[in-house]
């Protein structure tokens, strides 16, 4: 076990190496303790990778040991065990839910997305929750996995169903990936509920991945969708490993996150949208020219805390978490998004218009730069020093935002470096109103990064 599993937004490892026995009791027991403080019903579920059964098993004897009463929902979506906070079995409440899931990350890798008192459970709650693992990470704890199982998936399928049965008129052809995840363990059941017209691919749930990886950000793995985009479906929905991402298509555009976010603001009422700090400025202008557009850190957990301080009806991050307090509970729920947009094309709104209509940017993707856990955040502080003071051929700086890392707002665009909370990365994305300024902002940029690292 080491301390590098307890991240921002979750726990994260490599089974049997990081996440085995001994560790995973561990986090359940003094998890539990922390439930305990409000509650103690806790309720688990678990994504398609094959080790997670076994995780469950040792989580449940950990939080048993604590005193918690543990719910088993089985095999679901991440969003499905959010949704266990918002409802009800023979009367109880779970007072925290924690989902076991390696996310999009490769099928040896597994962890613990943790919500306590609706609310997720990261930062420094988790690092501090590791240090007190570590202190005691000789302690036994006796094997103990008993549960009461709950059926969650069943409600939630039948929450959305009748939600959005108004759908059922939807006479537009619809395609899924599922990527070989869990979202097919609810998605085509609520598709059939409604009747829509639809065909999934890779829908039964396989934790060895073998069509292709589920993360939707990458367009390798897009491939299959788009091909049978090119026949006569109208629109296509992608998700991640545990269903809480999702990529939205169209025969035209792959739709990223901002994007999303500023089509949904636009059929609101004085909408408040929260982003992250990747977000395009283009959102952030056209948001705030009809309502409020908030600038904050990157990382589920965050914008979900911000969303309920706030009151927001949305939030949204570029990869395809989105974030519903409008009609929602204010989760990250692709299976919601997913219907939405069907809503919203049935109302009349035209995907690709909307894309064509927005300002056009040049945006790079994500650019990595390796560096290591330890000087990842120096590097930034450093950077920040220099920016005080950047060379004279530095393009001129309107505003520097610091929220997240550093966001450099120039005269024709803005420039973002941000050590990544999960990997020992910086993460860097440029934007511009034309392809050569965003070049020239990340060359400048790339040469004080250079700097900051020597320096740090």
């Amino acid at each position: 076990m080491t301390k590098s599993i307890f991240r921002e937004y979750d726990i994260r490892g490599i089974y049997e190496q990081e996440l085995n026995e001994q560790s995973t009791k561990l986090i359940g027991y003094f998890l539990g303790l922390k439930i305990k403080e409000i509650g103690e019903y806790v309720a688990i579920g678990y994504d398609a990778r094959t080790h997670s059964p076994i995780l469950r098993d040792y989580l449940a004897s950990g939080l048993n040991q604590a005193g918690c009463k543990v719910l088993d929902m089985g095999m679901v979506a991440t969003p499905v065990n959010y949704f266990a906070n918002y409802t009800s079995f023979d009367g109880i409440t779970p007072d925290g839910s924690i989902m076991i899931t390696g996310s999009h990350n490769p099928s040896q890798y597994n962890g613990f997305k943790i919500t306590i008192d609706k609310l997720p459970f990261f930062g420094e709650d988790i690092y501090a929750l590791g240090r007190e693992i570590m202190a005691n990470a000789n302690m036994d704890i006796e094997d103990n996995p008993t549960f009461t199982t709950i059926d969650t998936k069943e409600q939630y399928i039948d929450y959305l169903s009748k939600e959005f049965t108004h759908l059922k008129d939807f006479d537009k052809r619809i395609i899924l990936d599922c990527g070989n995840g869990v979202a097919g363990t609810v998605v085509t059941d609520i598709l059939d509920n409604i009747g829509l017209n639809y065909k999934s691919l890779y829908t039964t749930p396989d934790g060895t991945f073998p069509n292709h990886h589920p993360d939707p950000t990458v367009e390798e793995n897009l491939v299959d969708i788009k091909e049978e985009l090119k026949g006569d479906f109208e629109i296509g929905f992608a998700y991640d490993g545990d269903a809480d991402r999702i990529a939205v298509l169209t025969k035209k555009h792959n739709i990223k996150g901002d994007q999303f976010a500023l089509i949904f603001a636009k059929q609101m009422d004085n909408p408040t949208v929260i982003g992250e700090v990747k977000c395009s400025q283009v959102m952030y202008d056209e948001i705030d020219k009809i309502g409020t557009a908030i600038m904050y850190k990157t990382g589920h957990s965050n914008l979900k805390v911000k969303l309920k301080e706030t009151n927001a009806d949305l939030a949204a991050e570029v990869s395809g978490h989105i974030f519903f307090n409008d009609r929602y509970f204010g989760f990250d729920d692709a299976i919601y998004a997913t219907l939405r947009t069907i809503e919203l094309m049935m109302e009349g709104v035209d995907f690709d218009e909307e894309i064509e209509s927005q300002p056009k940017v040049y945006s790079t993707e994500e650019i990595k730069v390796k560096t290591t856990e330890d000087e990842k955040f120096a590097i930034i502080d450093r950077l920040k020093e220099l920016l005080q003071n950047p060379p004279a051929t530095f393009p001129h700086i309107k505003n520097i935002i610091d929220v997240d890392g550093v966001r450099v707002i120039f005269d024709h665009g803005w420039a973002l470096v941000r050590a990544s909370n999960t990997t020992p990365v910086l993460v860097t994305r440029f934007e511009s109103e034309s392809e050569d300024k965003a070049k020239e902002y990340e060359e400048k940029m790339n040469l004080l990064i250079a700097k900051a690292k020597e320096e740090a």
